[in-house]
């Protein structure tokens, strides 16, 4: 079918509005009409090639919509549910068959890969195969091929339209802290980086009983949105030495670093308490390095890396919208929504701060 898309024809290019064709569905695929999508950062560092992609392109992978159509082996949704599309694991590997996804030995081709496991292009333009499939939907677009895999039923009484997110940002900071981190109730953590990840990691561990949540980011109006949220401390890193800040207050018991920038990593490993565990869900340029002093790690402390909150989709997600219904997970104040013609405008915003998540309406 054909239908509008948002297209990047370059590194770092504008997005403009064209038609696409989709694939025929097959069997295991799943066509969403999408009701919303999130603009993420994964986005933008793919668009700017800090991930290597292949151009033109249609990207957006924080998608919600309704299933309008599946193929004949498809048993998890069918037409008329409302569902969020999320990561894309290969369901064969070894991670795979003990039920750890976020692990998958081809997460990276699955998601980053833009055709199918075959080869085969799922977006068309101008009768060409283009870069599609971004994590199994390329959801910038009125229309989703998706797979049975990476679609995730929901409560169809929840606005649809806020929790696109919920398939990664926001699965990435909540999950972050509620799988795998997991601070017992009364304990400390500081969250380096207050966008839509951090902020869902704050109101995370306010979920789970954090009495000191720290809050790091150098913009005045993130500081007081995640105070909002529940954090008990907020510091600018740019007005002074936050690490010393933090072991003022004893030091985290559990840190995480959602920038992608070295020296910030290395804040969130010197705060810690001893022991500590720092969590790493910053995307950095691949090869990016970073320096750590051996004896900070050596009496105690350590570090995880933690891809898409080490989340089990069909699980985690319906949980997060639970929590959203019952208002201890406030989407609403993070989000700005936009048509999808505006999505320059949506990208400018969140480049520039202006708006925490941008969510797209097609």
């Amino acid at each position: 079918m054909k239908t509008k898309a948002a297209v990047v024809g370059g590194k770092s290019g504008k997005f403009e509005i064209d038609e696409v064709e989709l694939a025929e569905l097959r069997d295991d695929e799943v066509l969403v009409r999408v009701v919303g999508v999130g603009v993420c950062h994964t986005d933008l560092i793919c668009r700017d090639q800090l991930y290597p992609v292949s151009f033109p392109a249609v990207f957006g992978h924080e998608g919600s919509g309704v299933v309008e159509k599946v193929g004949a082996k498809v048993g998890k949704v069918r037409p008329g549910d409302h569902v969020v599309m999320t990561y894309r694991a290969c369901g064969r590997c070894p991670a795979c068959r003990r039920g750890d996804p976020t692990h998958c030995a081809e997460i990276f081709g699955c998601n980053f890969g833009g055709r199918r496991a075959d080869g085969s292009a799922t977006v068309h333009r101008h009768g060409l195969p283009i870069f599609g499939n971004f994590f199994n939907q390329s959801s910038f677009a009125a229309y989703a091929l998706a797979n049975e895999a990476n679609t995730v039923k929901v409560d169809s009484e929840a606005p649809l339209e806020y929790l696109g997110p919920l398939g990664c940002g926001i699965q990435t900071g909540a999950g972050a802290v509620m799988n795998v981190l997991r601070p017992a109730a009364g304990s400390s953590i500081a969250v380096f980086g207050c966008g839509s990840v951090g902020l869902a990691a704050i109101m995370a561990a306010h979920v789970v009983g954090c009495t000191t949540v720290v809050a790091v980011d150098p913009q005045e109006s993130r500081r007081s949105l995640a105070l909002e949220l529940g954090a008990s401390h907020a510091f600018d890193p740019t007005q002074g030495d936050v690490v010393a800040e933090i072991q003022k207050l004893g030091g985290a018991d559990f840190s995480l670093e959602c920038t992608g920038i070295p020296a910030v990593f290395r804040q969130a490993v010197d705060c810690l308490a001893v022991p500590g565990v720092c969590g790493l869900v910053g995307a950095a340029p691949l090869g990016t390095e970073v320096t750590l002093d051996m004896n900070n790690i050596m009496f105690g402390r350590s570090v995880v890396g933690i891809i898409e909150g080490q989340s089990v989709p069909d699980e985690f997600i319906p949980r997060l919208v639970a929590l959203f219904r019952q208002g201890r997970l406030p989407l609403e104040k993070l989000v700005r929504f936009y048509a999808l013609d505006e999505i320059d405008q949506a990208v400018r915003d969140a480049e520039s701060g202006q708006v925490v998540k941008a969510i797209l309406r097609p």
